[in-house]
């Protein structure tokens, strides 16, 4: 997950690294490990900052507004919602938007006392603000871009395409490590299928995304409240770039020209989850994502990032399960509508079975108390939903990529990510150990992570859906996990070479804790 994104060392990669413009292919290096920041998951730096241990009702006390996310009971003709609603107003909030098929409302509120007081009411099960900064705080944490590819180098990449191959496409080792190549010689996916990407946003005029983009399933969600308008799905400008860098990945087209995605048949379109200014992931927008995702016919969702402030969620603290509690009935609803939800694991190199994790990064739009937090009770939202598809990643050597969490009974499956050219160096043609995918502006560039991970297995059940038209998600899930190569353990992993085990992985060849089933196969995807 870049920052919030799943490309890079800690959490997710969250923000994006800010590029050059003006060069045609951009190298960009997102959460490899000795990169300050380059993870998604770099905490936000602070914007009005809470002294360590003061919370979100000490961050409202002097007025902010703040938001929040009520969840209400459904069903029973709608009472709930409707009582709540009233209840709202007399708190002092505000109803920014109601989902009322699942029963969660988006509330604005100066009232420090607000979520104590709408707990309360009768119908209401559970409620908790969705940030500790206020709606106008602000923050960065762009970091710096790595090495530019030179004109040369692309120009000696294009000379290597061979027949049938997209310019780039040499650079492209991920595609063969997951058997996309040949899977391509079958079909490229079908145009009916879309991959909704919820992210940073995608510019649909690049080349390799304008023909294969659905303008119809793509909406920004920011604030919780979609809108079409003014093509508010692209990023603007200074923006993080990942969101398209997944997007390509996905599905750039196969026309000769760029690189080539994972599924370049299928379609994929833009539900903007991020804030422009900070990065952030809140829950109010990925409710929304998965909701419009749902209700437009989106067939695959992508999640390379983990919801902010909390790097884990517990259920143990009142607002933290709320968040657990209205990402969750969105994904569950978008699943039921026939989505397959595909998300992160997320880049900390962590154990995520273990039973205890120290966070350090969390709340990150304020100031990161340092905690502990027991697995059982904590979550990474979206991707330890129940439901959720959640990828590890792996380099150009076929192992865990050095950043990558796991997990015994956490990871589902693994796909190429990418990982430090030194640790796992990818063979010629392929120069760099990154996943080379486009870039706004027409541009291509490269990035490493789980986020980069995540969209080659949305990929591959586009794919399956492709193959299976009239597949449930579970169907979908099922063929995707029967059909990936299992692999073994790497015993003992020593990715720096150094003689010391830098992660143990716990299971056996078909289920384990580094790869979950294994190597997600986009062959089997298009012939069985």
């Amino acid at each position: 997950m870049s920052s919030k994104h799943t490309s890079g060392t800690g959490r997710a990669g969250r923000r994006a690294v800010a590029l050059p413009l003006g060069v045609a292919v951009i190298s960009a290096l997102a959460f490899l490990p000795g990169t300050a920041s380059a993870r998604s998951d770099a905490p936000a730096a602070p914007s009005a900052p809470a002294a360590p241990g003061v919370g979100v009702l000490a961050a409202a006390a002097d007025g902010s507004t703040m938001s929040y996310v009520v969840n209400v009971r459904t069903g029973q003709g709608g009472w709930a919602a409707k009582y709540v609603k009233k209840a709202i107003a007399k708190a002092d909030g505000k109803v920014v938007i109601s989902y009322d098929k699942i029963g969660v409302i988006v509330v604005h509120s100066a009232n420090p006392d607000f979520a104590k007081t709408i707990r309360k009411v009768k119908g209401v099960q559970s409620a908790g603000a969705t940030r500790t900064a206020p709606l106008s705080a602000q923050s960065s944490d762009d970091i710096d871009a790595a090495r530019p590819l030179s004109a040369k180098e692309a120009e000696a990449a294009a000379g290597k395409a061979g027949a049938g191959q997209d310019e780039f496409e040499p650079l492209q080792w991920d595609l063969p490590a997951m058997k996309a190549d040949q899977a391509h010689k079958v079909s490229l996916g079908s145009p009916k299928v879309t991959v909704g990407v919820l992210d940073s946003g995608v510019d649909d005029t690049h080349p390799d995304i304008a023909p294969n983009f659905d303008k119809r399933a793509s909406a920004s969600c920011l604030g919780g409240v979609p809108t079409q308008k003014d093509n508010a799905w692209r990023p603007v400008p200074k923006e993080s770039d990942h969101g398209m860098h997944v997007a390509g990945t996905i599905a750039a087209a196969k026309n000769g020209t760029g690189v080539t995605g994972v599924a370049p048949g299928v379609k994929v379109a833009s539900l903007k989850v991020a804030e422009p200014a900070t990065g952030m992931y809140y829950t109010e927008a990925v409710v929304c994502g998965f909701m419009w995702a749902a209700d437009h016919g989106v067939d695959v969702t992508n999640s390379s990032y983990y919801t902010d402030p909390w790097l884990f969620n517990c259920r143990t603290d009142a607002d933290q399960k709320a968040l657990v509690d209205a990402v969750g009935r969105a994904t569950r609803y978008a699943e039921r509508k026939g989505a397959v939800n595909v998300a992160a694991a997320g880049n900390a190199e962590t154990d995520l079975a273990q039973d205890e994790i120290v966070d350090e990064s969390s709340p990150d739009d304020t100031t990161p108390v340092k905690r502990t937090i027991k697995t059982a009770d904590c979550l990474d939202i979206p991707s330890q939903l129940p439901g959720v598809v959640t990828v590890s990643s792996t380099g150009a050597k076929g192992i865990k990529s050095s950043f990558s969490n796991y997990g015994k009974g956490v990871i589902d499956i693994a796909a190429p990510g990418g990982d430090s050219t030194a640790f796992q160096k990818p063979q010629p043609p392929a120069t760099s150990g990154l996943i080379l995918s486009t870039l706004p502006g027409g541009k291509f560039g490269y990035k490493a992570g789980t986020s980069m991970a995540s969209p080659h297995t949305a990929g591959v059940a586009a794919l399956i859906k492709s193959t299976h038209p009239k597949a449930s998600a579970a169907r979908v899930k099922a063929l995707l996990y029967r059909q990936a190569d299992a692999m073994a353990c790497t015993d003992p992993y020593d990715i720096d070479g150094d003689g010391k085990v830098d992660a143990v992985c716990a299971g056996g060849k078909n289920k384990n804790g580094f790869y979950g089933v294994g190597m997600s196969d986009a062959l089997d995807a298009v012939r069985k």
